[in-house]
């Protein structure tokens, strides 16, 4: 069924479902069947009753760190009953609108009449076909002065006009701030004197003023920056970091050095040393339990003719090295080696082997000055200062990667104090009810019980936690929409070979983990891509910001200290315990 139908059925069941007894209205049980229902259009609309039909569909607009709800359009024609203006009447008075803070609006719509009869015959018709009435079969063309006497005799007195109201409202508010006044509507309009009250003087056929309230999708407005050429330029920020590590500055030189290191043969007779380099033929067993005794052969692939070792210290599995120092040339040595326990072939790793070890050649290595003769070899135009200061930035860079994310917030910070924007209520009320139920999950994770979890969730309870993460909802829109905003000034799009290398990784992700039939990815694709699309945008920024980097050590774990720690809070509380056992048997 349709929304709309949808609706007006679960109306009239629940209308019908009234019995009048000692002057007041009582509502007789639902169905779990009817109560589901009402639930799922509930959730349709955040702020809608769950027992009132729903205005308009809702679909989502992504904003990066969330969702915001948007006014579906209705494609259909409302069963063949238009709704909307004629031409004369369309081009007579039109909305009047009224801006109100957190990007809201107060619209003002003159409904004519050949509207307000419109709707109210779609109500009575959309229930005719389900409402029984004694003397017409059901579906039948009932009058609606017959359908309005029934209702109120069942305690839905007005109700009927009521529905008409609201049918009208969903149908005129979002060409009204679509068409007339540019702006997309966002959650469910709300009128400002409820239907039910409206219905009192509502007459079909005649016009009538409907003044609603609504939120609707807010505008950037960049400020202007001083000195630069575009607000978000230059942004100003800081954030911390530790030090260029100095070993891996030193280890990616010394590596760049051995790569271009020269080998002369060995005089004959001379003993292989460290930093020599040698070819061998080697020939493995794997070791008996006692470790010094051949058993069964290595498979090829751990042996090999011809093959170079350098002598050096963590180049190769343990004991190979040091087996093969004051060799020479035509040697064989039986060397004792202990396979790395992270070795890709897990029958290997970790275990004892024994190598017969044959020396074919051996080579004196000479590694050579960082120099600008050096530099030169490596790249035309280099000196040795600059070969330094680009190593430099490339590993300050590989060491950068793991403070993305704290560089991130601090442009978000700056970013976010450069645009003026009114976020939504319905926003803020959406986001902060997705954050409220998450922290509910993860307290149930932490092993909170149920009843406990449920003591907490309370319209107090929620109020409260929307004002203190109301800060957080609001910037991250902010900076969401300016990150959406830069894409599309800066002409920053995501490669289509970098979404769909993501997509595959996600889905083989979701077949080791059994989720394969889970896996959507129509919806997955616009997320991937948005957040791929941020991160560029953040690494622009970074480029064009003035941000500040403080660089400071890393706090080193001290086990010692933390068992002391320990050991001391052990302690009081033994001391307490002691205090108040002497203080009970007193």
């Amino acid at each position: 069924l349709g929304i709309k139908r949808l609706t007006h059925v679960i109306l009239g069941c629940l209308l019908l479902s009234a019995k009048k007894g000692n002057n007041k209205t009582i509502m007789a049980p639902v169905s779990k069947f009817a109560l589901a229902l009402c639930l799922a259009l509930a959730t349709l609309s955040p702020h809608a009753n769950a027992f009132s039909p729903s205005h308009k569909a809702v679909t989502s607009r992504s904003t990066g760190n969330g969702v915001a709800f948007l006014p579906r359009a209705n494609n259909n024609n409302n069963n063949g009953v238009s709704l909307l203006m004629s031409s004369d009447e369309a081009s007579g008075e039109k909305s009047t609108l009224v801006r109100l803070p957190n990007s809201a609006v107060e619209v003002t719509i003159r409904a004519p009449g050949s509207a307000t009869k419109a709707s109210y015959d779609m109500v009575c018709n959309e229930l005719a076909k389900n409402i029984e009435i004694p003397g017409f079969r059901k579906g039948a063309r009932i009058p609606p002065n017959v359908i309005e006497s029934t209702m109120a005799a069942k305690g839905g007195k007005n109700a009927l006009r009521a529905q008409a109201i609201t049918t009208l409202l969903g149908d005129l508010i979002e060409p009204s701030l679509k068409d007339e006044h540019g702006l997309e509507p966002i959650g469910q309009p709300e009128l400002t004197v409820p239907a039910e009250e409206l219905a009192k003087s509502f007459i079909p056929g005649e016009p009538i003023e409907l003044v609603i309230k609504c939120d609707v999708w807010p505008d950037i407005q960049w400020k202007e920056v001083e000195g630069q050429e575009k607000p978000y330029y230059g942004l100003k920020g800081s954030y911390k970091r530790a030090p260029v590590d100095q070993s891996k500055f030193d280890r990616a030189l010394n590596d760049l050095r051995e790569r271009y290191a020269t080998q002369e043969p060995m005089e004959e007779g001379t003993e292989l040393k460290d930093g020599d380099a040698c070819k061998v033929n080697m020939v493995g067993y794997m070791a008996a339990p006692d470790g010094v005794t051949k058993a069964e052969p290595l498979p090829d692939a751990a042996s090999g003719d011809n093959v170079e070792v350098i002598l050096g210290e963590g180049r190769y599995m343990e004991g190979l090295v040091e087996g093969l120092y004051g060799a020479k040339v035509g040697d064989t040595r039986t060397v004792y080696v202990t396979f790395p326990n992270k070795l890709r072939d897990k029958t290997l790793a970790g275990k004892k082997a024994i190598f017969d070890v044959t020396v074919l050649e051996a080579s004196n290595r000479s590694i050579p000055e960082v120099t600008d003769e050096f530099a030169a070899n490596v790249r035309a135009g280099l000196t040795a200062e600059s070969l330094k200061e680009e190593l430099q930035k490339a590993v300050d860079a590989e060491d950068s990667k793991k403070y993305v994310n704290v560089r991130n917030e601090a442009l978000a910070s700056a970013l976010a104090q450069v645009m003026d924007v009114d976020v939504p209520d319905t926003l803020v009320t959406n986001q902060a009810r997705e954050k409220y139920a998450l922290m509910m999950t993860e307290f149930r994770d932490n092993g909170m019980a149920d009843d406990e979890i449920k003591k907490l969730i309370t319209p107090e309870n929620f109020v409260k936690y929307k004002d203190i993460a109301k800060p957080d909802i609001e910037e991250d829109f902010k900076v969401s929409m300016a990150t959406d905003e830069i894409a599309n000034m800066e002409g920053i799009e995501v490669p289509a070979a970098d979404i769909d290398e993501q997509i595959k990784s996600l889905r083989e992700q979701a077949v080791s983990e059994g989720q394969d039939g889970e896996f959507d990815e129509q919806a997955i694709r616009g997320k991937v891509e948005s957040t791929l699309q941020r991160r560029m945008v953040f690494e622009f920024l970074a480029q064009v910001a003035d941000l500040d980097i403080e660089y400071v050590e890393e706090e080193q774990f001290d086990p010692a200290l933390m068992e002391k720690l320990a050991q001391e809070s052990l302690e009081r509380e033994e001391a307490e315990a002691a205090a108040a056992a002497s203080e009970e048997s007193s």
